[in-house]
């Protein structure tokens, strides 16, 4: 379990609250070092996927860690962007919605049918725009928001995307033992 990916992920957890202490402090360049740090969890995710895959270190903490640690840097994010009224509270909802119901029907899945859900091309996408709206909100460049909608509807589409594929796997999982019923 303890390898240099696993060690990213964990000090990517760390990362989070160290954002939202600066995001809230009186520093006048605050919302430059929230940037870096929200920069810096952004290439530690990289880098540990990476390392991961290149090294053949990819571990069962790290397959659950990893986009929990995502997951959760994306919400609090959004959080703290809500409470200093850079985006819409609605957003943020919308998105703790998605990522409730992806982890209940992950775990049914896993629970199920041992079927682990993995990123598609749409989460990616979405993950970027988020990153690149987010940062653009904090420099106050126009376009952010925009950004951001369109980063939300990745998301969403990444949602309905996997609930049609695994519900297709699921099915055929499930179909041979009914037949046995």
């Amino acid at each position: 379990m303890l390898n240099l990916p696993n060690i990213l992920t964990v000090f990517r957890l760390f990362l989070i609250p160290l954002f939202v202490i600066i995001f809230f402090s009186n520093n006048e360049f605050k919302y430059i070092y929230s940037i870096f740090i929200f920069l810096l969890s952004g290439f530690t995710d990289i880098l540990d996927g990476y390392l991961a895959r290149k090294y053949n270190q990819i571990t069962n903490f790290g397959k659950l860690i990893d986009p929990l640690a995502d997951k959760l840097l994306i919400i609090v994010v959004l959080w703290c962007l809500v409470l200093k009224n850079f985006i819409p509270e609605v957003i943020l909802i919308i998105i703790i919605l998605k990522e409730v119901l992806m982890i209940i029907g992950s775990l049914f899945l896993y629970k199920r049918v041992n079927i682990v859900v993995s990123a598609n091309i749409y989460g990616k996408l979405a993950t970027f725009m988020f990153y690149l709206s987010i940062i653009l909100l904090l420099l106050k460049i126009e376009i952010s928001r925009f950004l951001l909608y369109i980063a939300v509807s990745f998301a969403l589409l990444a949602m309905f995307i996997y609930i049609s594929k695994y519900l297709k796997e699921f099915k055929y999982m499930k179909a041979p033992s009914d037949m046995n019923k």
